[in-house]
């Protein structure tokens, strides 16, 4: 990609949107950064930049006349790109593409990239440390937290990324293209953004489309649509199993995890690992393979998820108090996520749900309370629709809460000894939290303030 001396704008000023500013200054645009709130700070954003930053920086309703100068516009992740300005911007051949784009054209190294709806969080970082283990420049970036944009700028040539990829972040690539790639699950997320499933759908398997015979996919066997897409790509197709024996691919048996490509390899037993569920085994079993097909002995593939211990804010554990155990599952950000979260409990639960609406239907989720959910306590703008899918599915045990503090200490009042409390909210934290993490602090603070 050729920037020195274009005039690109970049669309967001979150973390992202500064790194792709700088990226794109060491390589010579001439930038415009710029972003609808019309609240934030010129100053603070300028100092947020660092000395020797010249980009031009525009707040507020989008000055129209801009378009006739640019030649990129690079979207942070959360821009809608069907946004009218930014069709106006395509309609006058301005190249519009999203910040991993950028990322990746200037990032050096090898890149393996996962997505999916749920577990990308804890399969990335679980091959973030396997990466580490094997290779000394390894960077863990993109949806987990560290922009792909900062972290291009450090890339040496034997650099290895390992990118968590939202469907946000892939509608836009063009050119991306990772060594390996894994597509984890696809279940309904984000609709208030892509408005069809096929659309979200289409969205997540872009991480696949530039991938050639020299590269591999990783994909479930157990989801229907990940499955059937293996049989429409040009990439090497590894299944993983968590049903059923492979003839070529990662699976178990009996509580064995076995690795076959083409000779059979024992990776563990279940038992040696420190997450429980059959979705953290998917999650494993994912990683495993990425790594085991990128090169990394078998040996530092077992000594590292051995010791992995899983991601904050996904069922973490967080203390007891008075024979009560408390778990933090605030990344449980959409009802599938949620059902992985409250099947992993082994006691009667008092849960707490409820947040931003993205369209999702809970009917699912509360289906799979299966006897064990004491207390639903409802909180956010869904807390309504919630209970009128509760309600069709039977289950009447639900209370509202006006606030997320109240909420939390109604269901320490409501659990007893040999109970537990489950944050696992099936919604996004947006409205009431600037994320899942923040709300997930805060649940912690409460909990260990009791």
């Amino acid at each position: 990609m050729e920037v020195t001396g274009k005039k690109v704008l970049v669309f967001g000023s979150g973390i992202s949107g500064i790194g792709a500013v700088k990226l794109l200054e060491d390589h010579g645009a001439e930038v415009i950064l710029y972003d609808g709130n019309d609240k934030l700070d010129k100053v603070a954003m300028k100092e947020q930049l660092g000395d020797g930053v010249k980009a031009e920086i525009i707040l507020g309703e989008f000055p129209e006349k801009l378009i006739d100068t640019l030649d990129i516009a690079v979207l942070s992740p959360g821009v809608p790109t069907d946004l009218p300005v930014v069709n106006a911007m395509r309609d006058k051949k301005v190249a519009v593409i999203g910040e991993v784009e950028l990322a990746y054209a200037f990032g050096k190294g090898d890149v393996l990239a996962i997505t999916g709806t749920n577990g990308k969080t804890t399969t990335t970082t679980l091959l973030g440390e396997i990466m580490k283990a094997y290779k000394e420049h390894t960077y863990v970036v993109g949806n987990i937290g560290n922009p792909y944009t900062v972290a291009a700028r450090q890339m040496e040539e034997d650099a290895v990324a390992v990118a968590e990829m939202s469907s946000f972040q892939l509608e836009s690539i063009v050119t991306f293209r990772p060594k390996v790639s894994a597509i984890l699950n696809f279940t309904p997320d984000h609709l208030n953004r892509h408005h069809t499933m096929e659309a979200y759908v289409n969205a997540k398997k872009n991480i696949a489309k530039n991938q050639t015979a020299e590269d591999y996919c990783i994909l479930n066997y157990e989801d229907e649509r990940t499955r059937e897409f293996g049989e429409h790509i040009d990439a090497q197709v590894i299944y993983f199993s968590s049903r059923q024996k492979l003839e070529k691919g990662i699976y178990l048996d009996n509580g064995n995890m076995i690795y076959k490509n083409p000779e059979e390899v024992l990776v563990c037993n279940v038992d040696e690992l420190q997450l429980l569920g059959m979705h953290n085994y998917e999650n494993y079993m994912a990683a495993v393979a990425m790594a085991a097909v990128y090169g990394v002995p078998m040996d530092i593939i077992r000594k590292v998820i051995r010791a992995f211990k899983g991601v904050e804010h996904r069922i973490e554990y967080v203390t007891e108090k008075n024979g009560v155990v408390y778990y933090n599952d605030s990344k449980g950000t959409n009802p599938d996520a949620a059902i992985k979260g409250i099947q992993a409990m082994n006691r009667r639960t008092v849960l707490l749900g409820g947040g931003y609406d993205k369209g999702s239907e809970f009917t699912e989720w509360i289906n799979a309370f299966d006897g064990k959910v004491k207390k639903l306590i409802l909180i956010g703008a869904t807390k309504e629709k919630i209970a009128a899918d509760a309600e069709k599915c039977g289950f009447h045990d639900y209370v509202f809460a006006d606030t997320f503090e109240e909420a939390v200490l109604l269901a320490a009042k409501t659990a007893e000894s040999g109970e537990a409390v489950l944050l696992s909210p099936a919604c996004a934290s947006w409205g009431m939290f600037p994320n899942y993490e923040v709300r997930g602090d805060e649940f912690k603070r409460i909990v260990n303030s009791l």
